[in-house]
């Protein structure tokens, strides 16, 4: 799969791409929304517009992990992306993941892990934190 790494036409401020069919993604979304608050915009890849506004974005990539969209066209994907969206709160976790050795393959991996056992994530969400975004 060829990664994106730059859309031609960036929003406005950072845009954070997620599967809205996912329970365990729409909990996550809930608390980084908080965070962030009117800092960061976020859409279900399932938007009609989505697909239209970033075409160099496959279906099949936005399915796979969350995409950030910078305002400069910089496109970060699963836990790379995590760690610049919040960066807008604090900057010390993407220093970490960019600066300390082993960090990044570390998040990536758990990422993935997490990613391809989504139901399972969701599961284990609602069991120990109830049906509010922890």
């Amino acid at each position: 799969m060829n990664l994106v790494t730059r859309v031609a036409l960036p929003p406005v401020k950072p845009l954070l791409i997620f599967d809205g069919d996912c329970g365990f993604c729409r909990s996550g979304i809930a608390r980084w929304k908080q965070m962030t608050g009117e800092r960061v915009d976020y859409a279900p890849l399932q938007s009609d517009d989505i697909a239209a506004r970033f075409p160099e974005l496959t279906r099949e990539q936005l399915e796979s992990a969350v995409h950030l969209i910078q305002p400069d066209g910089r496109v970060t994907r699963a836990a790379e992306a995590v760690f610049q969206l919040l960066a807008v709160q604090r900057r010390w976790p993407l220093w970490m993941y960019e600066k300390m050795p082993g960090i990044k393959p570390l998040t990536e991996f758990v990422y993935r892990r997490v990613a391809a056992n989504r139901g399972l994530a969701s599961k284990l969400t609602r069991l120990f934190w109830g049906d509010r975004p922890i």
